[in-house]
C-alpha cells in the first residue's frame, strides 16, 4: 500500500520522522498540499506535491489502495476529510491530538530524547501507589475565546483564569462570576493581554500564587490540557520531576523556521540581541537551539513553583526589553508578537538546561 501524508508543516514533519524511525516499511510518496507555492518543495528528501496533481494521476482503484495520514490541525479535520474524500481518497488517518501523541511518544522513546512522563515507574518504597502532589493548573481563558461544542469536564486541579480583564473592564464588557480568577487583580500585567495573550496568565501566578500549599502549578489553555492521569501525577510526584511539558513539534528544515510564519525577522533580531545583553550564556546556545528540528508549542506546562518562578524571572525582562526597544513599541501595537517570541524563548530556555532539569512530556488534548 502506499503512503501520503496530507499537509507540510510541523504536524506533518514530526509525522513523517515518526513513521520512518517506528514503521520504516511504510514508505511514504509525497507530502500533499492544496498550494504547493507556499511549501517547500521537499521535506527530507520526500517530494511535496499538489493534492490534485496526485489524484489525477492514480485510478480510483489505485486511490483505493493508498493511505493518507491528515496531519493538520485538528481543527479543519472535518474540511479536510470532505477535501480528501472529494479527491476519491477513502483509507484516511486523521491524526488527532491522542493519535499524534502516541505515535510522536513512541518515536521520541525509540530515540531516547523528549521521554514520557508515561514511562516513568515509581520508585522502590514509594508504596503501592503513591502519593499525589498538590497542585493547581491554570486555564488560560479570554472572553472572546469561541464556545466548545462539547466544553470539557477539567480535572479538579484545574482553575479557570480569565485573561485580558483590564481591557474587557476598560470596553464595559461584564465578566464577573465568569472564572476562579482574573488578570487583572493583585500584581499583573492584564493591559498587555493583546501582545502577550496567554503570558498575562504565566505572569499572573508567578506573582500572586506561588505562596501557596502547591509543589506544582501548572498552565492550560481552555481547549487544550497536558495528557495526565492520576497515576502519571504520582509517578511525577515520586520521581521528583522539575517540569513536564508537550512533546517538542518537529519543524523542517529546523525550528527556527517558525519564527517566519509569526515573528517578523526585524523583531527576531531584536530578541536574539535583548537574548545577547542580558544572558550571555543563552546567546552562546541561541543558534543551536534553532537550528535543531524540536520546538516546544503552547507556553504550557507543570511545573515545580520554583522552577516555574526561576522561568519566569528568566523570561519576563527579555519581554519587556523588547517592548520597549521595539518598533512600534509594544504599547502601540496588538499582533500578539511577544506571545509568539514566548514560544521560541521556552524553547531556548528549557532546550539550554535539559541536563540540569529533570524534563518529561506528554501529550496535549484539544477540545473542540
Amino acid at each position: 500500500m502506499e503512503n501520503y501524508i496530507f499537509g507540510a508543516k510541523a504536524t506533518a514533519a514530526g509525522l513523517y520522522q515518526a513513521l520512518s524511525a517506528l514503521e520504516p516499511e511504510k514508505k511514504i510518496k509525497a507530502f500533499l498540499v492544496t498550494d504547493a507555492a507556499h511549501n517547500f518543495h521537499e521535506i527530507w528528501g520526500c517530494p511535496v506535491r499538489p493534492l490534485t496533481e496526485i489524484s489525477e494521476e492514480l485510478s480510483d482503484r489505485k486511490k483505493a489502495d493508498v493511505a493518507v495520514y491528515a496531519a493538520v490541525p485538528e481543527l479543519i479535520h472535518k474540511e479536510v476529510k470532505a477535501l480528501l474524500e472529494g479527491n476519491g481518497f477513502t483509507n484516511l488517518v486523521m491524526l488527532d491530538s491522542d493519535r499524534e501523541a502516541d505515535i510522536m511518544g513512541r518515536y521520541f522513546q525509540k530515540e531516547g530524547r523528549f521521554l514520557s512522563v508515561h514511562s516513568l515507574g515509581l520508585p522502590d518504597g514509594t508504596g503501592a501507589q503513591g502519593d499525589l502532589p498538590k497542585l493547581t493548573v491554570y486555564a488560560a481563558s479570554f472572553y472572546k475565546d469561541k464556545q466548545l461544542e462539547s466544553p470539557p469536564q477539567m480535572p479538579s486541579y484545574v482553575r479557570k483564569l480569565y485573561l485580558g480583564c483590564a481591557g474587557a473592564v476598560l470596553n464595559g464588557i461584564e465578566i464577573s462570576g465568569q472564572a476562579d480568577f482574573y488578570d487583572n487583580t493583585g500584581d499583573n500585567i492584564s493591559e498587555k493581554n493583546p501582545n502577550r495573550c496567554e503570558m498575562t496568565a504565566h505572569y499572573w501566578v508567578w506573582k500572586n500564587r506561588l505562596h501557596t500549599e502547591d509543589e506544582y502549578v501548572g498552565i492550560c489553555h481552555y481547549r487544550r490540557i497536558l495528557d495526565l492521569s492520576e497515576e502519571d501525577l504520582r509517578k511525577i510526584k515520586a520521581n521528583d520531576v522539575d517540569i513536564v511539558l508537550p512533546y517538542p513539534m518537529v519543524h523542517y528544515p529546523a525550528c527556527q523556521v517558525h519564527h517566519t510564519w509569526y515573528v517578523a525577522e526585524k523583531d527576531w533580531k531584536l530578541m536574539r540581541r535583548v537574548v545577547g545583553d542580558l544572558y550571555p550564556d543563552y546567546l552562546m546556545k541561541f543558534d543551536e537551539v534553532f537550528d535543531a528540528p524540536e520546538f516546544y508549542n503552547y507556553n504550557m506546562m507543570l511545573a515545580k513553583k520554583q522552577v516555574f518562578a526561576d522561568y519566569c524571572a528568566w523570561l519576563y525582562p527579555i519581554l519587556d526589553r523588547i517592548e520597549e526597544l521595539s518598533q512600534p513599541k509594544g504599547v502601540d501595537r496588538c499582533d500578539r508578537y511577544t506571545a509568539y517570541m514566548s514560544e521560541s524563548l521556552e524553547t531556548l530556555y528549557f532546550m539550554t538546561n535539559r541536563n540540569q532539569l529533570k524534563i518529561y512530556h506528554t501529550g496535549r488534548i484539544l477540545y473542540i
